[in-house]
């Protein structure tokens, strides 16, 4: 039996600065959380920005970042690691999770509950005074070094007594609340992404904010960030606004025909 731990921590590295634009003090939260070893839990709707904010606190503090994109089957090895069959001989191989408490990695789980229950339990050791995480198939518990830091998201906004984080597992956190930006900040965002003429972007932004004022009354979720961005480009590419408008926005945000045709409506007016 063999293993194989060491990585080249060197393509975890966000080598160029992501565009970011701080909108309270979450880098200021988030340094702090960082230098007295506390784990950090990002709230927010799709598409606003947490996903950026920790690829710019990577790149920010210079510590290299591993992402697990959390879903229904994750289960506690995919984290951890397993055995693998290589060459007639078995292989120890780390999972993410590993290899970042190994390395001293910022490890980001994204929308964590979508993770199975049972999944999310071995992290508690790390996110307390322990800093441990258990291996149990090798016997081992590793100390995470200083550098280590874990970092969840979730949206509030589609949790249920199904999907939901445990009490337990919530206070060994501090959260960092995020919503989408001030309607001037996020058009300097989807100008900067999407090199749109302000004007269009400010436009873009009205309509937004427009289909947020839906939601619970035809809407789950009104339009992110990124809808924003991916509408402006084509329009940048020379796509009629109107009808950039609704392949971007209205069209992807529900399948019901009045609503659908509410938003087309807005659109109109707006374009």
């Amino acid at each position: 039996m063999t293993s194989e731990n060491t990585i080249d921590n060197s393509k975890y590295f966000i080598k160029d600065e992501p565009y970011y634009l701080p909108t309270g003090n979450e880098v200021e939260i988030f340094n702090t959380a960082l230098a007295e070893n506390i784990p950090v839990l990002l709230k927010g709707p799709t598409g606003c920005g947490k996903t950026r904010f920790m690829e710019y606190m990577s790149w920010y503090t210079k510590r290299p970042l591993i992402t697990v994109s959390c879903h229904d089957d994750l289960t506690t090895a995919d984290l951890v690691g397993r055995y693998l069959i290589q060459n007639d001989t078995t292989v120890w191989q780390d999972g993410p999770l590993t290899t970042a408490v190994r390395n001293g990695c910022i490890c980001y789980l994204d929308e964590i509950v979508e993770a199975r229950k049972d999944t999310t339990v071995v992290i508690h050791p790390l996110c307390d005074d322990r800093r441990i995480l258990p291996i149990e198939k090798l016997g081992q518990l590793i100390q995470a070094p200083p550098d280590f830091c874990l970092t969840m998201s979730y949206n509030p906004g589609y949790q249920s007594a199904v999907k939901d984080l445990k009490p337990s597992t919530r206070q060994r956190f501090i959260s960092i609340d995020f919503s989408y930006p001030a309607a001037d900040v996020e058009a300097k965002i989807v100008n900067q992404e999407a090199s749109l003429d302000m004007a269009a972007c400010e436009r873009l932004v009205k309509l937004a904010e427009m289909t947020r004022n839906l939601v619970g009354n035809g809407l789950d979720e009104g339009a992110s960030t990124r809808l924003l961005v991916h509408t402006a480009k084509l329009i940048n590419r020379g796509f009629e606004p109107k009808m950039a408008c609704r392949c971007g926005i209205a069209d992807v945000l529900t399948d019901d025909p009045e609503t659908v045709t509410l938003l087309h409506e807005m659109i109109e007016t707006l374009f």
